[in-house]
């Protein structure tokens, strides 16, 4: 008895899914590793967080005139932390912040953080060190600006938003799901950082 295949085909585009192994699958033959819409959207976000961290390191640097002032930047003897935590003016940190503001080793920290969290998630590599390190970043700032309270040390508004939910947050669980998904596999270096001896040996370094 003769089997006949349908003739039937879907005229209907489909994207390929994304497996877990970061293989993938569509309709057809496709080889593993191609693209598909939910890996070019994680690796678009990779890509762009990490730009907001460099960014951030290049303006406090050498002073572009946006966040930091000309002039001001930290090759010109500016403190890129003594604005921020000079100015906190509320939370249960407030004088720990003041302490800390301008020393050269919150300095050091903060734009090696900055520096090293950007060009991890720009190439696309070390990104559970890099979620690690910026998490803590943002829990810091997010107590630095204390968004609970209503009002200041002096009695005026907060003119806080919203009482907990915040962009250091929304950062926070972005970078932790970057990591969680390897995003630097796709338009990025992971791939070839995974294969790395030292890498293999301690999954903490992916």
């Amino acid at each position: 008895m003769a089997v006949h295949q349908s003739t039937h085909r879907s005229s209907g585009f489909r994207l390929p899914s994304f497996r877990r192994d970061g293989a993938v699958s569509a309709t057809g033959s496709v080889e593993a590793g191609a693209l598909t819409a939910r890996a070019c959207v994680f690796a678009s976000a990779r890509v762009l967080m990490g730009f907001v961290f460099l960014w951030a390191f290049l303006d406090k640097t050498f002073g572009f005139g946006y966040a930091t002032a000309s002039g001001k930047g930290w090759v010109d003897g500016g403190s890129p932390t003594e604005g921020f935590l000079g100015h906190v003016a509320v939370g249960p940190m407030e004088s720990t912040f003041h302490s800390w503001a301008g020393a050269a080793w919150a300095d050091w920290l903060f734009m090696l953080g900055l520096l090293g969290i950007g060009l991890a998630l720009t190439a696309g590599v070390a990104l559970r060190l890099a979620a690690f390190a910026g998490t803590v970043m943002m829990a810091l700032m997010w107590v630095a600006e204390w968004p609970p309270a209503k009002h200041l040390s002096d009695g005026s508004a907060s003119m806080s938003t919203n009482p907990f939910a915040d962009y250091h947050l929304v950062y926070a669980v972005v970078l932790i799901a970057l990591a969680a998904v390897s995003a630097g596999n796709v338009f990025g270096l992971g791939r070839l950082w995974a294969r790395l001896p030292i890498v293999r040996d301690h999954a903490w370094l992916r």
